[in-house]
Order: structure tokens, then C-alpha cells, then sequence
């Protein structure tokens, strides 16, 4: 498990694109969840739609059909916390071709996108429901509207343009 203090500083300043912060929200008593996984220099959002299960290989699989359409140099680092669901995190940096990260326990802090990504959600998600409802086509309308709300720390652009701008630079 490589900790978050080795995570290269470009992930820590946004000035390189590339750089994730991956968690799970969770529904009422833990039993359903949705992956979410938020860029750190555009704050793109991607949800995983995870209905039966949210084990470490059905994480993984989520994550991994999430983030291997895009290009190499937009998958460079996913950051994460320590929660079993990662269990595969080396097949899964393996499959992307990417490095994954842990922050310390008990941290949340350490992944700040992620973290006002996940509040953000909640909005659409609250607690104590049963996230499993959801239905994938549900996940990409939240996700589409989060990515096309323009946002004051990208100077009012929305995560989509800036992400739109990201690939076009890396294609």
C-alpha cells in the first residue's frame, strides 16, 4: 500500500490533469453504495454504479469501467482511503495503468475534492437510502449535472469544459 505522502506533488498543487480521488458514498446501514471518483484539477466527477454489491471486486470492476476510456495521461494517480472495498487496488492500478494512493485512516480531509464532491451528492443521495435504487442512467444525469454546474474555483467554467479541454489536450 503506497500512502499519499508519496503521491507526486502535481496532484497536490492541480497543476497537472490526471490526478482522482476515489471513495464510496453508503446507503442506509451500509448495504448499497455508488463509487465516486472526482478529478483534482477540473473536478470532473464519475459515478460507479454498483446496484448488488460494493465488495472489492465489484469496486473495482465499477472503477476500472469508469476511468479506462480515458486517456493514459488522465488516469496518472487515484487517491483513496483505506476502506476494504480496495482490497484489489494492485490488479486495479495494474488494469489502468495508473498509481493508487491511500490516505492516512481516519483522514477524509486528505482527498478535499472527493470529500466536497461526496457533500454535493448527498443532495441527490441523502443518508439512510437505499443507494441501490439508483439506476445507472440516474447516476449519469447527477453525474452530468454536477460536471455541467459551473464552478468559482475554475473561474465559473463548468468541470466539463475544463475536462472537455483536458482531453482534447491529451488525444
Amino acid at each position: 500500500m503506497t500512502m499519499i505522502d508519496e503521491r507526486p506533488p502535481q496532484a497536490d498543487d492541480r497543476t497537472q490533469a490526471g490526478h482522482w480521488e476515489g471513495d464510496l458514498i453508503t446507503g442506509a446501514s451500509n448495504r448499497s453504495a455508488i463509487g465516486t471518483l472526482a478529478e483534482r484539477k477540473a473536478r470532473y466527477v464519475l459515478l460507479v454504479h454498483l446496484p448488488d454489491n460494493h465488495t472489492a471486486d465489484a469496486t473495482s470492476a465499477g472503477v476500472a469501467r469508469a476511468m479506462t476510456p480515458l486517456p493514459a495521461d488522465l488516469r496518472r494517480t487515484l487517491t483513496w482511503d483505506q476502506g476494504s472495498e480496495m482490497a484489489g487496488h494492485v490488479q486495479l492500478a495494474a488494469d489502468l495503468g495508473t498509481s493508487i494512493y491511500f490516505c492516512e485512516p481516519h483522514s477524509p480531509w486528505q482527498r478535499p475534492t472527493n470529500e466536497n464532491t461526496n457533500g454535493l451528492l448527498r443532495d441527490y443521495f441523502p443518508k439512510g437510502t437505499d443507494l441501490a435504487a439508483h439506476s445507472a442512467e440516474r447516476l449519469r444525469e447527477v453525474q452530468d449535472e454536477l460536471n455541467n454546474r459551473p464552478r468559482k474555483c475554475l473561474n465559473w467554467e463548468t468541470p466539463a469544459t475544463v475536462f472537455a479541454r483536458l482531453q482534447s489536450d491529451h488525444s
